[in-house]
């Protein structure tokens, strides 16, 4: 009997042991197989990601809000609302599509899911502000826009391969989307890069930098502080190489060969599609577009639109080989 009794508890303890293993959920598992670690991850399921915790940078404090109640201070706050209304549609399922992969990921903030910050995450902006900033004849019209984006679109997802992809977008192409390899390395398989027709109508198409070359020397110092440079040498200033899409791939500044997206940084620049010009004591570099010009364009999306496409259409456009969840 007693060896009997001993078998029940023994057993009893195993099950107690191994329950919560085999039944806890979790989005990541890590398994070591050969000393490799070897991550599984689970299938997507939209239901997981329809509340969100907003961190508000100005005051750290954190806002538990609905998705598409978030959204609609995203589309205020990173679209023009006097853009057509597919080209909102188009930004509303990308924005969603950028928040759930940012959260499904693993959130740079300890307490919150995604902050307001353009920096770091997306631009957002409360109801109360974004109104206020819109002229008094617009505000309703322009909101309605926004909601109709949102609510039309819901639920709404970019999957590739049945995954939410990694949906950058940014302002202005200047005529041609850049691949990520140029802007951070690496590559993935749905952002290559595109054409777009129409951007030169915009005002965030073509921007211009005048530097002093004190100024300049000051900027470039901040970051090496080994930096000279020789103004009298045909090479002070020299742009070695152009990426696919036209951007400055590597530019010479005196002693320094820095990658154009690295200058772009340093001065000041809107995009590292530009030229440089020296002319007595002053550098002009004329800018063509606005942002890294990765993903999907803004100015591009509404010119598209212009011209007749709906939302899923820019979507694919600037997204390759991807599929809108339904």
């Amino acid at each position: 009997m007693l060896k009997k009794f001993l078998k029940y508890v023994i057993f009893a303890v195993i099950v107690a042991i191994l329950l919560p293993v085999v039944f806890k959920k979790s989005t990541k598992v890590e398994e070591t197989v050969s000393n490799q670690v070897v991550e599984l991850t689970e299938p997507f399921n939209y239901g997981d990601y329809t509340t969100i915790k907003l961190l508000h940078t100005a005051d750290q404090s954190v806002e538990t809000l609905n998705l598409d109640e978030y959204l609609l201070g995203v589309i205020s706050a990173e679209m023009p609302a006097s853009y057509e209304t597919e080209a909102l549609k188009a930004q509303a399922v990308v924005a969603r599509t950028y928040t759930i992969y940012k959260i499904k990921h693993g959130s740079k903030h300890e307490n919150a899911s995604i902050c307001d910050s353009p920096l770091c995450c997306q631009a957002w902006i409360s109801k109360e502000n974004r109104m206020a900033r819109w002229a008094d004849d617009k505000r309703e019209e322009y909101w309605n826009k926004i909601v109709t984006a949102v609510d039309s679109t819901k639920g709404k997802v970019i999957l590739y391969q049945n995954e939410p992809i990694n949906a950058f977008f940014h302002s202005n192409s200047g005529g041609k989307t850049e691949s990520p390899e140029y802007v951070w390395g690496g590559n993935l398989p749905y952002l290559v890069s595109v054409e777009t027709s129409g951007e030169e109508a915009y005002t965030s198409y073509q921007s211009e930098v005048k530097l002093s070359k004190d100024e300049l020397i000051a900027k470039m110092f901040q970051k090496y502080s080994d930096f000279n440079i020789d103004f009298n040498a045909k090479d002070a200033i020299l742009i070695k190489e152009y990426t696919s899409a036209d951007r400055v791939k590597t530019i010479k500044i005196g002693n320094k060969e820095i990658s154009g997206v690295e200058a772009r940084s340093i001065l000041g620049l809107k995009s590292a599609k530009f030229t440089v010009e020296i002319v007595g004591d002053e550098i002009t570099f004329k800018v063509i577009g606005y942002g890294h010009g990765v993903g999907l364009s803004q100015s591009g999306s509404d010119s598209l639109a212009k011209q007749g496409k709906n939302y899923i259409e820019i979507i694919k456009h600037y997204y390759k080989d991807v599929e809108i969840s339904e």
